[in-house]
């Protein structure tokens, strides 16, 4: 590696440490955002405090040892008139609503399973059928009570949570009923609606607001409705907007928690306008002030999307990690949200839920950008994987090969590609090795530092006279360098790696694992990795021979060392990453050696000093900027002189 090499390696490091601290937050703004957190668990925890509360005095309404112990003793019929006065003085309209027993509506399609709470009228759990955990359980994007989806409203000067009220449920069309399940077929589709009905309710003047969901054979998108009619009298005539409560606990769904833990956060899309997210790496809250057309609780491989037809109004967005004790759980997801409402007539708001895995081209289908939740990096990386690297690996991923085998094609595929860099490379480098007697001789006759200008004036002319450009090296080596990155993103995000196992690899998506270790090294972790360990080598290996074979004499003090301790700290970096990427790299080691012997013999370099020769007994022009920099430097001499 020579020195332009070195040196671009080490510009591109310090962009990326300068990027790191300016995106550093400022104390006052650690500040301002535990702030909002704490405000937001505060408002969220009186909340459940008083959902808990709401559902036990609804339960112990037909219970004399419940809300009103005081009343055991006073005669049945008059105690549960009592109970029945309390009731309608805390739920209004809706008193009858909030009597009832829970139950549970099962629906199944080819890619879904769902399960609707009777109470509530929400999803109590999403499991995805085509998939397993990486534990090889059947994957559960959230279940259990800790996930809320509550609608709140004023109602004769109440608040009413949908979360307290008890759903009646019909088929609209398709497969009936029957124990409570219904199962669809690929090309079938199920409309079900959940009802609840105030006190003035009749058959005549029907009033009622439905949850309707929509489930169709062959699809994770799920349409969700919310229905109103004959209720302008019941919810409050000066509301405009309907409170949407959105709390979603992730679930761990892949082998290393803490790489899901890295990329799990909450994706939105404003109206008309870009997608953004929440930072992945710290807990964080957003208020989304303008129109939003989708949140999506996002994980390293499957998502939880809710999506408007039209838009919502506002939103308030936040995540919550958990610690490691908790360890099948990642993070708590909340969304609140203003949905428009129009409270002079009956409204349709049209919503859809989509379920499913983060794959580029499904997502890309809906034409709604949530494949924009896959991180494949900044734009041109991005531009790289999109229009070059994804269509590549679903082109070779159609002759159903083993993954490590399309990676093996895709590496030499693009090493063909940089082929032509990669030899204007080595061939700079040949035409500076060839120069490196002429430069040990200028090194021998200005050895001072006080002559380094001169020295790096004889340089410059040797370089012109020469017909050699000491930067031509340096070009190609960044135009290779996207592509480095772009892979870099792309195969911790590919969801085509999940789970696929290529020979002691498990799991291409995640670490790869030949021994496991009874204690946690530092910085390094539990495990070892053997991609790692060989990517590893054949870096430490092609430093050595890009040493050898392209040593120029120019290298600065102590780079050495610094080349040999890179991949020392890729081993620790890489220990937990994708072993897809880890694999990837040390395929495009083992193709660089033999790229690197290839060029030994195609690449004459006593031709190449011959030609050197004759370009040095050619009368050479000064350049504008050689001849101010010979101008600067006889400035710098007088200046000594007067001092002296």
């Amino acid at each position: 590696m020579n020195r332009d090499n070195i040196i671009g390696l080490i510009l591109i490091f310090v962009i990326l440490i300068g990027f790191g601290i300016l995106n550093t937050p400022s104390e006052e703004e650690r500040q301002e955002l535990r702030r909002k957190q704490d405000s937001i668990m505060a408002a969220r925890q009186a909340e459940q405090d008083r959902i808990r509360e709401a559902e036990r005095a609804a339960a112990d309404t037909t219970d004399l040892n419940g809300m009103m112990p005081e009343i055991q003793d006073i005669d049945p019929e008059r105690s549960d008139s009592i109970r029945e006065a309390a009731l309608r003085d805390r739920m209004g309209y809706f008193a009858s609503a909030a009597r009832g027993e829970q139950e549970y509506i099962t629906l199944e399609s080819e890619k879904l399973r769902l399960k609707i709470s009777r109470k509530g009228g929400h999803l109590k759990l999403v499991e995805l059928k085509e998939f397993l955990t990486w534990d090889k359980k059947p994957l559960i994007l959230f279940e259990g009570d800790d996930n809320i989806f509550n609608i709140q409203f004023y109602s004769a000067n109440r608040i009413i949570s949908t979360s307290d009220l008890y759903f009646d449920y019909h088929i609209k069309s398709g497969h009936s009923l029957v124990d409570n399940h219904a199962a669809i077929g690929l090309n079938d589709s199920l409309v079900i609606g959940l009802r609840v009905f105030p006190d003035n309710h009749t058959p005549e003047n029907p009033r009622f607001i439905e949850f309707e969901y929509t489930l169709r054979g062959d699809d994770y998108m799920v349409g969700f409705n919310i229905n109103t009619q004959g209720v302008q009298d019941v919810i409050a005539t000066n509301t405009t907007i309907l409170n949407l409560d959105w709390q979603v606990d992730l679930q761990r769904l892949e082998k290393s928690r803490r790489n899901e833990m890295n990329v799990s956060t909450i994706y939105y899309k404003f109206f008309n306008d870009d997608v953004e997210r929440l930072r992945e790496t710290r807990d964080g809250t957003q208020n989304l002030s303008t129109s939003v057309r989708w949140i999506s609780f996002k994980q390293q491989f499957f998502s939880s999307v809710l999506i408007a037809d039209q838009s919502f109004s506002s939103a308030v967005v936040t995540t919550q990690s958990y610690d490691e004790s908790r360890e099948e759980l990642l993070k708590r997801m909340s969304a609140n949200i203003d949905i428009p409402y129009n409270a002079r007539a009956n409204n349709n708001i049209g919503m859809n839920f989509y379920f499913g895995p983060n794959h580029f081209n499904t997502l890309n289908a809906y034409d709604l950008k949530l494949e924009e939740q896959i991180p494949l990096g900044w734009t041109l990386f991005r531009w790289i994987n999109r229009f070059f690297v994804i269509p590549v690996f679903n082109y070779l991923d159609s002759f159903n090969l083993n993954y490590g085998i399309i990676i093996l094609i895709l590496t030499v595929m693009l090493k063909l590609i940089l082929f032509p860099i990669a030899y204007k490379t080595y061939l700079s480098s040949a035409r500076m090795r060839v120069l490196k007697p002429d430069i040990d001789e200028l090194n021998k006759k200005f050895p001072k530092k006080e002559d380094a200008m001169k020295k790096q004036q004889a340089q410059m002319a040797l370089y012109k006279k020469a017909g050699v450009n000491p930067l031509s090296g340096c070009v190609p080596m960044l135009l290779q360098l996207p592509i480095l990155i772009a892979m870099f993103r792309f195969f911790p995000a590919s969801f085509e790696l999940r789970q696929e196992a290529f020979l002691w690899a498990d799991d291409l998506s995640s670490y790869d694992s030949i021994f496991d270790l009874p204690f946690t090294i530092p910085w390094y972790g539990d495990h070892v990795s053997l991609f790692t360990l060989l990517m590893t080598a054949s870096t430490i290996i092609y430093t050595r021979m890009n040493s050898q074979m392209m040593n120029t004499g120019t290298q600065m003090p102590g780079m050495k060392t610094m080349l040999y301790m890179m991949p020392v700290m890729l081993l620790f970096i890489f220990n937990s990453f994708a072993s897809g990427l880890s694999y990837y790299y040390f395929l495009t080691n083992v193709i660089t050696f033999a790229q690197m012997y290839s060029f030994r013999f195609i690449i004459d370099e006593d031709k190449i000093r011959a030609r050197i020769e004759e370009n040095k007994k050619k009368p050479v022009k000064k350049s504008g900027w050689q001849k101010r920099l010979e101008d600067m430097a006889k400035q710098q001499q007088q200046q000594k002189k007067k001092k002296k």
